[in-house]
Order: structure tokens, then C-alpha cells, then sequence
């Protein structure tokens, strides 16, 4: 049987033969005998998502656990890191071994009804989240420089939209890779914070858990921001789009992988969420260290954390927390946005992808104008942005369960994954994850009105 040799570029004819041998001579580029340059070569989509799962409204999440709990908390951030590490894998082989992005997959082989209410569910909460990020940039910049807030809310938006439209996918990808450095000001500014060591490894190894509302509430926004239903669909769509730069526009040639990708892949993820992880751990180091420790424990956005360390570690703290928010934004509302872009064309059949010309796939880039826009006017419009970030949580926690129990069929389905379904270890994280989410999303249920 002959291959299908239609175009198969995202949004054009797909053939469903899966075809292991068919990148058998396209491996990944050849191995340099400089480890440290191997390492940086295979470094993609995998770090890129874990550094934009700490985005403004990440960052102000684990902010106020450490502003409300302490040193107490920090212990979840070895606990999420098997969790999302082992999702994101799944994501990624999805996407390298499937050829297509998630929701492509969902409507090719399961109901339409799912597929609308994943996509609707995504794209509601991605746009809340994009346009609470995009104020929350222009409060960072107001930290280092008095420009009023909104006015800067337009051109930063705009800027944004120029980028994903008018970049090519190579130069949005190596803009992203240098826009991680920008978190490592949060570990810098632990530094500053002069944390109790002690405290500090028995908060992180030792778990404490109180059955309080403060608690759980905190508990489940963590592992909500941790373990988010747009980083499926972007990890996913991202491991696509690298097969396609390489040169395999047809699916044929993007379906199937080799031994040697999936290692590959395997490594940048598990950086990729040991670098989100990380980030987020001093960054509830840091708060926990200034503002719990001073009775500050109310701390409800980033740029207030930023503004608020200030007086307690120094102003070179406050400075650094405001530039690794301005550097998480700016990664996080193009993914935020295009995760909603993809999402849609895919579930409408739209040509798409970042390395299109804009005239070739213009639904696809005017879904990332309209995301961004509709998001931006959030600020202006008197919503507040702790209440949208609420209710995002809450599109979120809820539909990640059954997001997730979905991805798990797909990751254990021969006819869509051929050979690479999951193996024992990996789908026992994987479900372990979705027990954990589902009773996450009741406990989320339990603490609204309470």
C-alpha cells in the first residue's frame, strides 16, 4: 500500500496509516560530540511549555502560597513535578508520534460534542488568562518605569500580535528560549530573601497538610496553575510544528517515531518541567521568607508581590521579581492565545501553524488577533483581574479531569499510536495525575462560596 502523499500540512487531507518507518532515514540531527551542545539541540517545545506554565497569574499563585502558608507549602513543588512531567510527555509523544495536535486527534476519533466542549473550555479560560497577563506586564513595567498602566495595556498586545503573525516559527522559538533566562531572576531574588535554611528543608521534605479552607484552596490553585489544559494542547501542537520545520509537511512523514526522537523528547520535557519547577519553588521560597514572615499573607496578583518585597529584601528583589514577570509574560500570552488558535483551526479543519504565511492561514492568525484583543479589553472594561483569575481556575479545573482521562485513551490507543502507546510506569503516573486533578476540581467545587 502506497503512502498518502496529499498535503498534509495542518488543515489538509490526513491520512490515518500509522507509518513508524517513514522517519526512519529523518532522525533527529546528528549527535555532537559536545554534550553540553547535544543538550542544548534537543532543548524545544518541552522547556518552552515549562517555562510559560509560570506565567503572571502562575507567579502570583505561588506568591500568595508562600505569602499565606509559608515555608510549609514548598513540598508541593516535588510532588507536581512527577505529575506534570509525566503529562507532558504524553502530550509531546502524542504530537511527535500521532503527527497531528490534540484536538486534531480528538476529531478525527472522538465525538464532536467533546471536541466543542474541550475547545470552548480552553478558549474561554486562555483569553481570561492572556488578558489578566497582559495587565500584569504592564504593572511590572510601571515598577520600573512610572508609565501609567493603561497606557500601555494597547501596545503591548499589539506587539505581541506582530510577533506570532509576522515571525517565522524558527524566530519565535529562539525568542521564547532566551524569554526562560528571564525566570531566573526569581531564584536570584531568593537570595536576597535570606531564608531560615532549616525551615526551609522542612518545608520542602517534610509535608504538611492542614484541613482548612486557606489550605486547600491554595493547595488546589497550585496543582490548577501547575498542571494547566493549554499546556497539553501547546506541547502537543509545538512537538507538530517542529516535525514540519525539519521538513516533513505530509502526515505520513510526521507519523512514527524513533527511538531516538522520543529520547530525545523525553529529555526536553523532563528539563523543561524541572526548570518550571524550580521557579516555582523559589518563588514561594522568596515570599514565604519576606511577606509570610512579616504578616503579610495577603498577596493576591505578582506585581503586588514585586511591589511589596520591596521594603522587606531590598529594592534590587522587587526589581528582579518585576523583569522575571515582564519576561513570563511576554512568553506566556503568545502561547496562551495560540494554544486557543490551534485548538480552534484544528477543531474546524483550518489550515494553521506558526511557520504559515499569514495570507496562507488567515483564520488561523486572526483567531490569535481576536484572543489577544478580547483578552486586553479585560483591563479596561472593570473586571477584576483576581476574580477573572478565579473563574479561569475554575474553567480549568474543571475541564482538565476529562481532558485528562481523554489524553490517557488516546496515549493507550494502537490505532493512533501504533507501538508508542504507553507503557506500565507512564500510565501509571498518567492516571495517578487525573485521580489527583479530579479530586483537585471537587475540592475546587467544595471552597467556591465557602
Amino acid at each position: 500500500m502506497m503512502p498518502n502523499l496529499s498535503p498534509s500540512k495542518p488543515g489538509e487531507a490526513e491520512a490515518d496509516d500509522i507509518r513508524p518507518s517513514a522517519k526512519v532515514e529523518a532522525t533527529a540531527d546528528s549527535a555532537d560530540r559536545n554534550p553540553i551542545r547535544n543538550i542544548l539541540k534537543i532543548l524545544g517545545p518541552g522547556l518552552i511549555t515549562g517555562a510559560s506554565d509560570d506565567d503572571p497569574s502562575g507567579i502570583g499563585t505561588y506568591a500568595a502560597a508562600g505569602a499565606s502558608l509559608g515555608f510549609g507549602i514548598l513540598w508541593t513543588a516535588l510532588l507536581s513535578l512527577p505529575l506534570m512531567a509525566s503529562v507532558q510527555f504524553i502530550c509531546a509523544k502524542i504530537g511527535v508520534v500521532g503527527g497531528q495536535g490534540l484536538a486534531a486527534i480528538l476529531r478525527q476519533y472522538y465525538p464532536r460534542k467533546l471536541l466543542l466542549a474541550v475547545v470552548g473550555g480552553l478558549v474561554i479560560a486562555n483569553v481570561i488568562n492572556a488578558g489578566v497577563d497582559i495587565g500584569a506586564i504592564a504593572a511590572a513595567i510601571n515598577i520600573l518605569v512610572p508609565i501609567p498602566i493603561t497606557v500601555m495595556i494597547v501596545p503591548i498586545a499589539v506587539i505581541l500580535v506582530v510577533i506570532e503573525i509576522w515571525g517565522s516559527y524558527r524566530l519565535i522559538v529562539q525568542l521564547f528560549k532566551w524569554l526562560t533566562l528571564a525566570l531566573l531572576a526569581y531564584i536570584g531574588a531568593a537570595f536576597f530573601a535570606r531564608p531560615d535554611l532549616g525551615e526551609v528543608l522542612k518545608g520542602t521534605l517534610l509535608p504538611s497538610i492542614q484541613f482548612n479552607r486557606t489550605f486547600l484552596a491554595t493547595f488546589v490553585a497550585i496543582l490548577g496553575t501547575t498542571i494547566s489544559p493549554y499546556l497539553f494542547f501547546w506541547q502537543t501542537d509545538q512537538e507538530v510544528e517542529e516535525e514540519i520545520s525539519k521538513g516533513r509537511k505530509y502526515l505520513w512523514q510526521r507519523k512514527g517515531a524513533t527511538n531516538t526522537e522520543i529520547t530525545y523528547v523525553a529529555w526536553d520535557v523532563a528539563i523543561g518541567m524541572i526548570f518550571s519547577n524550580v521557579v516555582m519553588y523559589f518563588i514561594v521560597l522568596t515570599t514565604a521568607a519576606t511577606l509570610f514572615t512579616t504578616g503579610k499573607t495577603h498577596i493576591q496578583s505578582a506585581p503586588e508581590a514585586a511591589e511589596a518585597l520591596r521594603p522587606l529584601a531590598g529594592n534590587a528583589a522587587g526589581i528582579l521579581l518585576a523583569i522575571g514577570l515582564i519576561g513570563s509574560g511576554v512568553l506566556a500570552v503568545p502561547i496562551l492565545t495560540g494554544s486557543a488558535a490551534y485548538a480552534i483551526a484544528e477543531a474546524l479543519g483550518w489550515k494553521y501553524g506558526l511557520d504559515e504565511k499569514p495570507g496562507r492561514a488567515k483564520r488561523f492568525y486572526v483567531a490569535i488577533a481576536a484572543a489577544t484583543f478580547v483578552g486586553m479589553f479585560i483591563n479596561f472594561i472593570g473586571i477584576n483581574p483576581i476574580d477573572a483569575l478565579f473563574w479561569t481556575a475554575v474553567i480549568n479545573g474543571l475541564l482538565a479531569p476529562p481532558l485528562l482521562v481523554v489524553i490517557m485513551l488516546i496515549a493507550n490507543n494502537k490505532k493512533i499510536l501504533g507501538d508508542r502507546v504507553n507503557g506500565r510506569w507512564m500510565n501509571i503516573l498518567g492516571w495517578l495525575t487525573t485521580a489527583v486533578m479530579a479530586a483537585a476540581a471537587i475540592g475546587l467545587l467544595l471552597t467556591i462560596g465557602q
